[in-house]
């Protein structure tokens, strides 16, 4: 009989104590995790958000889905600890992020992509469909999408509200005013402390630079005809999402024809799933099981 949901023995091995490894190609060091066991099938891929390294996944996500599924985490190009200069396209960025998951050895995987990672997730689904399986976007939109070139608006102005209250910014960018919202991320960030040693490096200024520069050429494009992508595809989101707003979720499930919509989490943003990852994790691995 499988353990319920997110059952995690206490020798089971957790992110906050997995092995940083390298793998190099295409003259990139990339840096990445990976835990979970080895004969759970097709490994899934976690691809992350705007000035994400390696420590920001929520532990408690990755643990989650890490406890009936390989979970594989990594620095693209130019972020943290990988080399190289980040780029200012996302496709350029996909095709990175296929680059590493090739070298690994993989010729099918899952996605898991939040807000840009999300966008890398299309690109990598439209360009490379025999490599992916299924999909999950969380937090993001299609090209062109409603709001998304006010994401660099947005970003600095949480950071200097962030500068300006002692606050980490992601307080303001992932979570709500409300209470409940607040203590969320109070919580989250705690999480994200648990992991004493080995620590991964920040994102660089060129390379955030970089990430915005790609982020806001995507919401330029024009849209993308997503009639093509048949993958399975999951999305989630919060209901207050003011990054990359919650309509676009709600956008995303109305043209993509294999997606399924996770009701919008009440009184959560960008960091929906981080939130509400309990709920998260169970239905991702109830997805990903099929």
């Amino acid at each position: 009989m499988n353990p319920p949901s997110g059952f995690r023995s206490s020798s089971t091995p957790i992110y906050r104590d997995a092995t940083t490894r390298t793998v190099s190609a295409d003259g990139v060091d990339f840096a990445y995790r990976q835990l979970g066991p080895d004969d759970s099938g097709v490994p899934l891929v976690l691809l992350h958000h705007l000035a994400a390294v390696l420590d920001n996944w929520d532990p408690r996500v990755v643990d989650g889905l890490a406890a009936h599924r390989r979970v594989i985490t990594f620095d693209n190009r130019g972020v943290g600890a990988s080399s190289g200069s980040t780029p200012g396209t996302i496709e350029a960025m996909a095709y990175d992020a296929v680059t590493f998951i090739r070298a690994l050895g993989h010729d099918r995987v899952d996605l898991l992509g939040l807000s840009m990672g999300g966008f890398i997730a299309q690109v990598i689904a439209q360009q490379q469909p025999e490599l992916v399986r299924r999909i999950i976007l969380a937090g993001t939109g299609p090209a062109g999408g409603s709001g998304i070139t006010r994401v660099t608006r947005l970003t600095l102005q949480d950071m200097a509200r962030g500068a300006v209250t002692l606050q980490d910014p992601k307080q303001f960018m992932f979570f709500t005013r409300s209470p409940s919202g607040r203590q969320a991320g109070r919580d989250f960030l705690q999480r994200l402390t648990e992991r004493r040693h080995d620590r991964d490096k920040a994102v660089s200024l060129r390379a955030f630079r970089a990430q915005l520069t790609a982020i806001h050429r995507w919401g330029r494009q024009q849209p993308a005809d997503l009639s093509t992508l048949a993958h399975p595809v999951l999305l989630a989101n919060g209901d207050s999402d003011r990054i990359v707003p919650s309509a676009n979720t709600l956008d995303l499930a109305e043209r993509l024809p294999n997606s399924e919509l996770v009701p919008l989490y009440p009184d959560a943003g960008h960091g929906g799933i981080f939130q509400n990852h309990q709920q998260f994790v169970q239905r991702s691995l109830e997805f990903l099981a099929r």
